[in-house]
């Protein structure tokens, strides 16, 4: 399924981990370059810890970038009665409306005060990752794909509803093709894909979650149950998403939240997913994003990847497309850069 022509950087940005695979055509993809190294809100979040335990005010400057253990730290910088400053795009990273970032606590200006940290806010880590490959004599491709998960410009509603209702709508635009989750280049609702597109204008940027579900079908023996029918998780570190699939045609799907789930909810989630009976409500109202269903599918076949995998779906088969679940969304990634750009 992956036959590139020319070098391809996949970065998946997760809330835990940010996976990066360089492809490069005649290497067998088992032996390529694969990093499974800390999201990037994971590394905002321990200089942001650094900062408080040195007594210091911290500055946030660069491009909106996914929260997480960034906010978390940054709450905690407050509480602590220590100062924090952010640019109005930084400051975006916290919340869409600059009114709830400063209720938090937070001054939004231009620049930092003189004995403020300085911390750079950003998904995509080219410097960082230009400089780890050039350690080992890689040279950095001139392709990338990225993806991160994006709930949308939504200033005054809930972005869970705001994200769940954006995937309905390009589900339904694409007749519910898997692949018309993708948008190439993303919507301009998009606001954190957008940032990566201003770091890297020419990349591909799309969403984590379809990304690693894409990726699983990587996997022979998950292409061969999806011909029939199958139900396909993507257990993430922030969010599970979940589809019923046949061949390309997506069925039904719920997003919810990891910490969220047990085995038993998720398996509940799944047999009523396939049943239709699943509904958007319920699963916002249990804190998850959403539910929506096209029609049926009765299935046995269940696959899951993603890092909380065993923990939730332990008896699922579980994806490993070229032997590798920590790259699934890379593997996605170049799948569709192969379907969208080659």
């Amino acid at each position: 399924m992956i036959d590139l022509k020319t070098p391809l950087l996949a970065i998946d940005v997760g809330r835990g981990t940010q996976d990066v695979l360089v492809y490069e055509p005649g290497r067998t993809i088992e032996n390529s370059i694969k990093l499974v190294l800390p999201s990037p809100t994971v590394i905002v979040a321990g200089k942001v810890r650094q900062a408080t335990r040195a007594g210091r005010p911290v500055f946030l400057d660069g491009f909106l970038m996914g929260g997480g253990a960034n906010t978390g730290a940054i709450r905690k910088h407050l509480a602590a009665g220590l100062p924090v400053y952010a640019t109005p795009e930084a400051a975006a990273t916290l919340h869409d409306d600059p009114e709830r970032v400063r209720a938090m606590g937070v001054e939004i200006r231009a620049g930092p005060p003189g004995d403020a940290v300085t911390i750079r806010t950003t998904d995509y880590m080219e410097p960082e990752l230009r400089q780890a490959l050039s350690l080992f004599g890689v040279d950095y491709p001139e392709n990338v794909a990225v993806a991160v998960q994006d709930h949308g410009y939504s200033p005054h509603r809930s972005n869970r509803i705001h994200r769940f209702e954006l995937m309905r709508e390009r589900l339904d635009a694409g007749d519910w093709d898997l692949l018309s989750l993708a948008s190439d280049p993303p919507l301009a609702d998009m606001t954190r894909m957008q940032a990566v597109r201003r770091q890297a204008p020419d990349a591909l940027v799309t969403d984590t979650g379809p990304v690693a579900l894409i990726g699983a079908l990587c996997d022979p023996e998950v292409r061969r149950m999806a011909k029939t029918g199958v139900t396909l998780v993507n257990a993430g570190n922030g969010h599970t998403l979940c589809f019923t699939l046949k061949g390309r045609e997506v069925y039904g799907l719920f997003e919810h939240h990891t910490g969220a789930l047990d085995p038993a909810k998720l398996q509940d989630y799944i047999r009523r997913l396939a049943d239709g009976t699943l509904t958007s409500e319920e699963v916002f109202d249990d804190d998850g994003h959403g539910a929506a269903v096209r029609r049926p599918l009765k299935t046995d076949a269940v696959v899951v990847t993603g890092p909380n995998r065993l923990r939730l779906l332990p008896d699922a088969y579980q994806a490993a497309p070229f032997g590798d679940m920590m790259l699934s969304g890379c593997f996605g990634l170049a799948h569709l850069w192969k379907q969208l750009r080659a």
